[in-house]
């Protein structure tokens, strides 16, 4: 199709193979294959080099729209031409708000925020090209990353202790995580096998907690609901998490302390991902981790935070 236009456009079967790069010869097979194909011909030859026949004018047109047609194609997967696309944990998480901080020093920028389930569905749309990158923390103890999947720490979110008023440890201005031992700590919806639930095992084998995922999950507002009605329940929630509760229900934040347990989330990306926002992304990360300082901080050994 691009050689035929191309005669068309020049007049000569020789201007055309210029054009093109190709033999004279290479031209005329191509224009032979296509006569034959659509059983008419297209061009007759004279003096002053090639002239379209009536049918040749009639499929001109519908040739040239083709050719717009294949460069929109090519052009919607060239790198930048689509949103970048970022898999996030949760909408109200940290990792949420860093994000919304990137929009906002990258507006020109496109973004893509989707929310997959665990490590290895994450790790299979990366490699797939599904997403261009993710914010985990990193992976399942004995299940390491692909070789092809590069990750870099992004952000350490603090988790906190949230109470209902009637809460023994409701007054406190802070708490030990030892302090938190006998204390039950409900936050269903921890799938066995996925990296949180190996992040909260490690948790409770550490310091001897409590944490219970029995139940449903049913979404914040019923965790939330049943927080603020029961005294022996607690949960754990994102310093960062924004989440809005009404006046009445008297719930706490209380800062954990000594240490500070916190969740790590690194983003993760394929290593020949060439879509330029990503490369924007981790430069904004690099410049927002600035002074990344873990004293006083825990997380699982098989976190890697650097």
């Amino acid at each position: 199709m691009r050689t035929f236009v191309a005669v068309v456009d020049t007049g000569q079967f020789q201007e055309a193979a210029a054009e093109l790069a190709v033999t004279q010869q290479a031209v005329s097979k191509r224009i032979a294959g296509l006569e034959k194909d659509l059983a008419v011909r297209l061009f007759t030859r004279t003096a002053r080099g090639a002239r379209l026949t009536i049918d040749g004018q009639a499929f001109l047109p519908h040739a040239r729209e083709l050719l717009r047609v294949a460069e929109r194609a090519v052009a919607s997967v060239l790198p930048g031409s689509r949103p970048l696309r970022v898999d996030v944990i949760a909408s109200r998480s940290a990792v949420s708000g860093l994000m919304r901080g990137f929009h906002r020093a990258h507006p020109e920028i496109e973004l893509d925020v989707v929310m997959l389930f665990d490590i290895e569905t994450t790790v299979a749309a990366i490699r797939s090209g599904a997403i261009d990158a993710s914010f985990r923390a990193v992976a399942v103890p004995g299940r390491p990353l692909p070789e092809d999947i590069e990750s870099v720490w992004a952000l350490d979110e603090v988790l906190q202790l949230l109470t209902g008023p009637a809460h023994a440890l409701a007054g406190a201005r802070s708490v030990t995580v030892a302090q938190l031992a006998g204390h039950r700590i409900w936050m269903p919806g921890i799938v066995p096998g996925t990296e949180w639930a190996a992040y909260y095992d490690d948790l409770v084998a550490e310091f001897g907690l409590t944490i219970e995922a029995t139940g449903p999950n049913f979404g914040s507002d019923a965790l939330l609901d049943t927080i603020a009605d029961t005294p022996a329940l607690a949960t754990f929630m994102g310093e960062q998490t924004r989440l809005i509760w009404p006046a009445g229900y008297g719930l706490r934040r209380i800062p954990v302390t000594d240490p500070t347990p916190v969740y790590p989330h690194s983003l993760l990306w394929r290593r020949d991902n060439p879509h330029p926002g990503l490369a924007t992304l981790r430069a904004y990360l690099a410049a927002a981790a600035t002074g990344h300082d873990t004293a006083g901080t825990w997380a699982p050994d098989w976190v890697i935070r650097r």
